[in-house]
């Protein structure tokens, strides 16, 4: 019997931060974090807070999710993580007609990537069996 090379064997995934989609949430997190700084002072508990908050709960959500024993359950965090996804990217079209980032700032997050990433964590959680 011929022994399987190590690109062969399923990876393990033991901790959340193995996770591809949870390491580019983490970025978006930190990058809205560096661009909201330069808001107003004014928007610190207006639209830099939401920003923030929408931020932070797409990869805290992955991971609160990871840890969850049942499939639907697991789904259920990183579907709230995609709807996180999807408020952040609304305070980024208000952010830009407000004036507070450029276009290319706004573009230049994964909100597409990090969508897609979560929709394929999502159907292969549930695809799996408990």
């Amino acid at each position: 019997m011929q022994q399987a090379q190590e690109w062969e064997r399923p990876i393990r995934l033991e901790r959340f931060e193995d996770l591809d989609v949870w390491r580019r949430a983490h970025a978006l997190a930190l990058e809205v974090y560096r661009l909201t700084g330069g808001f107003p002072s004014d928007e610190k508990f207006g639209l830099m807070s939401q920003m923030r908050r929408a931020a932070v709960s797409v990869p805290a959500n992955i991971a609160e999710g990871f840890k969850k024993r049942g499939n639907k359950d697991k789904a259920n965090f990183y579907n709230i993580a995609q709807g996180s996804l999807e408020e952040l990217r609304y305070y980024f079209i208000l952010a830009h007609d407000l004036g507070y980032i450029s276009a290319p700032a706004a573009q230049t997050c994964a909100f597409d990537e990090i969508g897609r990433m979560l929709h394929s964590l999502i159907r292969v959680t549930l695809a799996r069996r408990s």
